[in-house]
């Protein structure tokens, strides 16, 4: 699925969320429809790096290019 996304039963109901940590990813997705950048969504969440963000942000965008 991705390199820097897990899903696990016992994490959240199974719900999405940053290898390593219990940050859903659509927290990201949340704060960046919401305005805010990078940088704030990190701040808020210390548990995820910014590598983890910029790889999930590259994967989405490939696969919306691959889906059309």
């Amino acid at each position: 699925m991705s390199k820097v996304v897990t899903q696990d039963p016992d994490v959240l109901g199974g719900e999405p969320v940053f290898s390593g940590t219990r940050v859903p990813v659509k927290s990201l997705f949340n704060h960046l429809e919401a305005g805010d950048s990078i940088e704030e969504f990190l701040d808020g969440f210390p548990s995820v790096n910014r590598e983890q963000v910029i790889t999930l942000l590259e994967e989405a965008r490939e696969h919306a290019i691959a889906a059309s």
